[in-house]
């Protein structure tokens, strides 16, 4: 297993357009706390607080640029904002980087590459290298990051409505291309009643269009939805 006396930071610092002064700040960016739990001499904390600072500088230029470059409504500003710094999209921007193989996890967390809890690790070390580079390089480092990485992001989000959620963008495409409403089933339920999971079914007329699963009918629908818009190829127009 890697450990960070192994890892050499510059491509990555290259990749996200800033040198850190103090290399302590990027190596607990990208440690997350399982790593801890097997390396109790790592000198460095987990990136929790760090994740807890980016999110709020992450926050703060976020809005500061959609107010002062768009005079659209707060509603509609504040969807934008969720687009852009939710985990899904955070977690994108993290494999662009090329991050993962710098994250320092625990065996069982590297070994888990293709779970949501993959991607949560993903978009906090986002968050978490920004509250780093905020430290390091204060707020026009973490500025010019977020502008290069995130709200370059929004021309894309905007041209293919991703700041609608799933469900409503299943919908509305559906009605506009098809003339149809979607409606959604529970296809299983599983596990005890205080832990249980549901799959869920999207359907077009009698046609299962796609499945998603969740730990609530909610969540399921939303999987589903996201999924359905994957298969009809409706993502992008």
């Amino acid at each position: 297993m890697i450990t960070f006396e192994q890892l050499d930071f510059k491509p990555l610092e290259q990749r996200l357009g800033y040198e850190f002064k103090d290399k302590k700040f990027i190596i607990e960016a990208l440690t997350h706390r399982s790593y801890l739990n097997e390396h109790t001499d790592h000198p460095y904390d987990h990136n929790e607080r760090l994740e807890f600072l980016g999110d709020a500088v992450l926050e703060l230029v976020v809005t500061e640029n959609l107010y002062l470059n768009y005079p659209n409504p707060e509603g509609e500003l504040t969807n934008w904002r969720a687009a852009l710094v939710n985990a899904k999209t955070l977690a994108g921007i993290a494999t662009q980087l090329d991050f993962e193989e710098y994250l320092l996890l625990s065996k069982g967390e590297a070994k888990d590459k293709n779970s949501k809890a993959r991607m949560y690790i993903l978009a906090n070390a986002i968050e978490a290298i920004i509250g780093a580079i905020y430290l390091d390089g204060h707020w026009e480092g973490a500025k010019q990051f977020i502008d290069s990485f995130i709200l370059s992001t929004l021309p894309y989000i905007l041209k293919n409505k991703l700041y609608i959620d799933p469900k409503s963008r299943f919908q509305e495409t559906a009605q506009e291309m098809l003339s149809v409403t979607p409606n959604y089933k529970v296809l299983k339920e599983t596990g005890p009643d205080h832990n249980k999971e549901f799959t869920v079914g999207v359907f077009l007329d009698k046609d299962l269009v796609a499945v998603g699963s969740g730990t609530s009918k909610q969540e399921a629908q939303i999987a589903a939805a996201e999924a359905g818009l994957e298969v009809k190829n409706w993502n992008v127009k």
